[in-house]
């Protein structure tokens, strides 16, 4: 992990924001004391620019560019955990609810 994000020029705190992680988390696994979750894991590929085999120290880490698109994530991977739980809640109420929940978020969003 730390060959793959100096290679990207990040610093360890950068790294992490980009991945979505406290920086005391992803210190942790830089140096081998916590793995990561598939879904973190596949976001640092992404940010790394790095495949899983190298950032988990399975095979060296090749010089040269990032993938193409390393820095994307794709959509819902950089959700947070409280914003899956509330999908997850929302995805078990029946349609009369979920449209009074949608008036009721109306008039909480700003610009209204």
């Amino acid at each position: 992990m730390k060959q793959a994000r100096k290679r990207a020029g990040m610093t360890q705190a950068e790294a992490a924001e980009g991945i979505g992680i406290a920086p005391e988390v992803y210190e942790r696994m830089e140096r081998g004391g916590v793995l990561p979750s598939g879904p973190t894991l596949l976001r640092m590929c992404l940010i790394l620019g790095s495949g899983p085999h190298e950032l988990m120290g399975f095979a060296e880490v090749e010089p040269g560019q990032s993938a193409p698109g390393a820095n994307t994530v794709p959509p819902g991977l950089s959700d947070t955990p409280e914003k899956r739980r509330l999908l997850r809640r929302l995805a078990r109420l029946d349609s009369p609810r979920i449209k009074a929940l949608a008036r009721l978020v109306a008039l909480l969003l700003p610009g209204r």
